[in-house]
């Protein structure tokens, strides 16, 4: 590991540019670039095709992250350690490891012909988008593409929720006009608590894009125009509905298990 001098100044200009992708969705597209912040996120970071720009360290770390920074090639970026107090006025999160990186924001290529893919509609909470990432590529989507609408999927609170799946999965903001194109030979299935069939009775073994609509306000009128199914989520309790990125986990999890068999 290689460090240079202690930056303690909050105008060097890569604090803030740190600063500014943290905070500012206009920034991540300006500078096609987004920040991962922990040791597991910059281990698979680091591993992905994503290229690394830089890191940024505490002056006295995490025993975690003094460990990861000592197996970082400084060929492969630069590391540079920042004064503790001013790093935790970078940091989103409570007890940070003290280690984050920005990453260039390469967009994977969609599939030439899909057969499983995600499509959330007015999600609005960053926890929940990076859980149903999270859950996507660990369930086999082949990508995910988010239409207008959505929450940021490169916010800090998205990728730290999806735990590693930026770095493994196609995720793209594209138009409804893109989309509707896209996906025009697949069945696509909108999730719902009226569905009118259960998510066990319907065939997710043919291609399929997954619509899950926002807690607060459900899926918009483009993504009504487009779906051609509801499915609902058979409940023996009470519970009126799930959580958003409960409901699209336990969808996805039983395309997957239907396939699987």
């Amino acid at each position: 590991m290689s460090t240079s001098t202690l930056i303690s100044s909050p105008q060097n200009p890569k604090v803030q540019l740190v600063r500014a992708l943290m905070n500012q969705n206009k920034a991540r597209q300006k500078h096609q670039a987004f920040v991962a912040e922990g040791v597991r996120l910059l281990e698979d970071g680091l591993k992905s095709e994503m290229p690394v720009k830089f890191i940024l360290q505490k002056e006295i770390p995490s025993l975690r992250a003094e460990d990861f920074l000592s197996t970082v090639n400084p060929e492969q970026c630069e590391i540079l350690a920042v004064e503790d107090q001013l790093f935790d006025s970078l940091s989103g999160t409570e007890h940070s490891q003290g280690v984050l990186a920005v990453f260039e924001l390469k967009i994977f290529d969609l599939p030439e012909e899909p057969s499983f893919v995600v499509i959330p509609d007015q999600l609005r909470d960053p926890g929940n988008l990076g859980t149903i990432l999270r859950s996507a590529e660990a369930a086999g989507a082949q990508a995910v593409i988010l239409p207008p609408g959505n929450t940021d999927a490169f916010a800090p609170k998205v990728v730290r929720s999806g735990m590693g799946a930026h770095f493994r999965l196609p995720i793209q903001h594209l138009p409804w006009e893109f989309i509707n194109h896209y996906i025009e030979d697949m069945a696509v299935f909108h999730a719902d608590m009226a569905g009118e069939q259960t998510c066990w009775e319907a065939d997710f073994t043919q291609p399929l894009a997954l619509l899950i609509g926002g807690e607060a306000e459900g899926i918009s009128p483009e993504g009504a125009a487009l779906a051609n199914f509801s499915v609902r989520i058979p409940m023996a309790g009470k519970t009126e509905s799930l959580n958003a990125a409960v409901s699209a986990s336990l969808l996805m999890f039983e395309v997957a298990r239907q396939r699987s068999s």
